[in-house]
């Protein structure tokens, strides 16, 4: 059910039900968290691409299942406690960035894995619906946080309580996602990005995720005061100090994550 790669320091990790839309059973889950639990400790590992196989990103709960669980009384199950809330709060702390591929259409908690990425490069094709409302469920897998956040509290609201879809264009004007490319070029494109990022300055980029978080919620003084202890944790690194060489003799800098 999941596809798990590691090349040029980048973990694939691909959802692999394209006969089901890559909807996510309890078993999906747990291997989902089991994976990004796997690049997240593995040193070798810098950045992570998120993608599905066939013609969908992730079509969300697999309603088959959750109707099987809502007929046996146990109604939710605890997924959302045990399997979706691990699985975004990895995917938006882990200190290394994050790029979603998105394939084809993201519904419901499949929408808000997307949402959880750093950086989300759709297909022309790719579709988002946040699903939630019309069938009478609140929004979990953290699009409560993460949607307000890419398109502001007005708009999040509108999108959740209407549950209207948007196609890629409407979602790159609305900053849902970062680009949109061709079908044929989409994960190619994400992967490019991934690369890139895994070459980079990675202890910089998780201050900077930690940053850009704290400073959602807390006042400008807080926030200044974080800035000021995460730029100093990054002026110790070996990163730092080699690119600051690296710019007084004109060359290229080679970041090693350290």
């Amino acid at each position: 059910m999941i596809r798990y790669d590691v090349s040029d320091a980048v973990a694939t990790i691909t959802l692999d039900r394209p006969d089901a839309m890559n909807s996510l059973t309890a078993e999906l889950k747990t291997a989902l968290l089991d994976a990004l639990r796997r690049a997240a400790a593995d040193d070798e590992v810098r950045a992570v691409l998120l993608t599905g196989s066939g013609r969908a990103f992730c079509a969300g709960q697999d309603l088959r299942e959750h109707a099987d669980n809502l007929e046996a009384g146990r109604g939710l199950a605890g997924t959302v406690h045990e399997h979706y809330n691990p699985i975004v709060e990895l995917l938006a702390t882990m200190p290394k960035p994050v790029v979603a591929a998105v394939n084809g259409v993201a519904a419901g908690a499949g929408a808000s894995l997307a949402f959880a990425c750093d950086l989300r490069v759709a297909s022309e094709k790719a579709r988002f619906a946040m699903a939630f409302a019309a069938i009478g469920l609140v929004p979990d897998s953290g699009a409560s946080w993460t949607l307000q956040r890419l398109v502001g509290p007005g708009r999040a609201t509108e999108l959740l309580l209407l549950g209207e879809p948007l196609d890629a264009a409407r979602a790159l004007e609305l900053g849902v996602v970062t680009r949109v490319v061709p079908p044929e070029e989409v994960l190619k494109t994400a992967r490019d990005l991934a690369v890139r990022l895994a070459a980079g300055p990675t202890r910089a980029y998780a201050a900077t995720r930690r940053a850009l978080a704290y400073a959602a919620t807390h006042t400008l003084a807080e926030s200044l005061e974080l800035e000021a202890r995460l730029q100093d944790e990054c002026a110790a690194t070996e990163d730092h100090r080699a690119a600051t060489r690296a710019f007084l003799a004109k060359e290229t800098p080679v970041f090693k994550g350290r």
